[in-house]
């Protein structure tokens, strides 16, 4: 996910109570997460920090409030993160993994701060691309999280959006890896983990996005995997991973942003969808959680405020969708 600069769009006012998204309450809450510091959420979250400052600092970008959060700070956290070997953990002291690493460039790149990377790290942009070119399996394309070799689509498609973002995508074997993603299409159109696994909405997302930063959505059966996402739209408007699996607002991005790659936005009810995000908000203390009525996160938050940028929520930056 990365965001495309531009104004706001008008009409927030005109908005019935029910349809509010409530911004200045969403901020406040997201700059309360790090002050919680009493609390043993926060502690047993830690493995989390990197991700949730990525998620929180999107969300802010999203709502129009950029610069909410003490820039110089984040840029000093996620120096603090980062090892030798290029990778970065999820905090100070934990080790080197592949999901803390793209979120600690998507931040650096939120910030156009690219080059202050590189006056605090020297080289620093290609060590951390290199750390994720040697994760890469050079036979099947595959890419691991870490040192212990676990795989998934979801690394791939991180090690993709992170090495376009810095412009090193050259470090790798695209081909192989678009092999690979292509190896995981189902008789659904859907996609899974690994060869053979079931599709899943968060695997579609992060097999398209890979195709899409590749360039080759060409192999994608756009019409089944059109057909089978909007199926995952529920009566009460929310949408689901999976089949037979509850909604959950976090698959407004999910599900969204991998029909948006494929100009199939309109096979969706954008005003129930939108009514289902808006129900999930606190509106009292701010922030969204998985449906209506359970406890809010910051997960839950930013990707429910992208599925309203997808959906053109008025006074909301627009979201790339890859």
């Amino acid at each position: 996910m990365s965001l495309v600069s531009g104004p706001g769009r008008a009409g927030v006012g005109t908005m019935p109570a029910e349809m509010q998204l409530f911004v200045d309450k969403h901020v406040r809450y997201i700059q309360s997460l790090d002050t919680r510091k009493d609390e043993l959420e926060y502690w047993l979250t830690e493995h989390l920090r990197l991700n949730g400052l990525y998620w929180g600092l999107t969300a802010l970008h999203l709502l129009g409030h950029p610069n909410a959060l003490p820039r110089n700070e984040i840029l000093n956290f996620v120096c603090s993160c980062l090892h030798d070997n290029g990778g970065f953990g999820a905090a100070p002291g934990h080790d080197a993994h592949m999901l803390y690493t793209v979120s600690a460039v998507q931040i650096l790149a939120t910030l156009d701060a690219f080059a202050e990377f590189e006056e605090r790290v020297k080289d620093g942009r290609q060590k951390v691309g290199q750390f994720i070119a040697d994760l890469q399996d050079p036979e099947t394309g595959t890419f691991a999280g870490d040192e212990w070799g676990e795989r998934d689509t979801r690394f791939l498609y991180g090690a993709l959006n992170a090495l376009s973002l810095m412009r090193l995508l050259d470090l790798v074997d695209v081909e192989k890896a678009v092999q690979h993603v292509h190896s995981c299409a189902n008789f659904d159109g859907g996609y899974g983990t690994s060869p053979g696994a079931e599709s899943h909405s968060g695997q579609v997302f992060t097999c398209v996005g890979a195709l899409s930063i590749a360039g080759r959505l060409d192999l994608v059966d756009q019409e089944r995997l059109g057909a089978w996402l909007s199926e995952r739209q529920l009566k009460n408007g929310g949408l689901n991973g999976r089949p037979e699996k509850k909604e959950d607002v976090c698959y407004s991005w999910w599900v969204m942003s991998s029909m948006a790659m494929l100009n199939k936005l309109h096979w969706i009810d954008g005003e129930k969808l939108t009514q289902f995000i808006l129900q999930c908000q606190d509106p009292e203390r701010g922030g969204l959680a998985d449906r209506p009525g359970d406890m809010v996160d910051v997960f839950h938050t930013v990707f429910g405020i992208a599925g309203l940028s997808l959906l053109k929520y008025p006074g909301l930056e627009e979201v790339d969708p890859v």
